[in-house]
């Protein structure tokens, strides 16, 4: 019931609209600040790894171990890779283009800074743009969605046809096996 309402009602339509806005500004506001304000994860990556020891460690053995041995080593991959990610993610989401891949690279980002333990406005964002993601077309139904993904199903997507009529079988394979 409440998924066929976030998917199919124009009231839904516009509230996820305000909502996917305001998400989007945190994102493209996060990424700008880190694309012109000379963003390096270092600090932050050392910190996550830092909390995985102690009586009451807030970030998880496992993840830490990704960050230590991937992701610091990987620094300057990551320092572009975030910035840009989230820069993108807001972008998405104020336009309303390609909004639920958006809203669920969002999601990827929320999460990788609470397994990092940082904790700030991550759920929120995370829960608003769980409902981004269940409403799926409709949340982007005001905003460049509306044009770019019919065409995208029509180029893309569009079954063969031969001169224009009902889409072809293809030819039998009359090959000796």
């Amino acid at each position: 019931m409440m998924n066929r309402w976030l998917r199919e009602n124009k009231v839904a339509m516009w509230l996820l609209t305000v909502l996917r806005v305001y998400i989007g500004f945190q994102w493209i506001e996060g990424g700008w600040g880190k694309l012109t304000g000379g963003f390096d994860a270092t600090g932050f990556l050392t910190g996550a790894i830092a909390n995985t020891g102690g009586e009451h460690p807030s970030v998880q053995a496992g993840w830490g171990a990704f960050l230590q041995h991937f992701a610091l080593p990987n620094v300057e991959l990551f320092n572009i890779l975030v910035p840009i990610g989230e820069f993108l993610v807001g972008l998405g989401l104020i336009l309303g283009t390609f909004t639920t891949v958006a809203a669920l690279m969002g999601m990827v980002m929320n999460f990788a800074f609470l397994f990092s333990g940082t904790v700030s406005t991550n759920p929120y964002l995370l829960l608003a743009e769980i409902f981004i993601v269940v409403a799926g077309a409709n949340a982007g139904k005001v905003g460049l969605d509306r044009w770019v993904l019919p065409y995208l199903k029509a180029t893309l997507f569009k079954k063969h046809t031969k001169h224009g009529g009902t889409p072809t079988a293809p030819a039998p394979d009359h090959r000796a096996a």
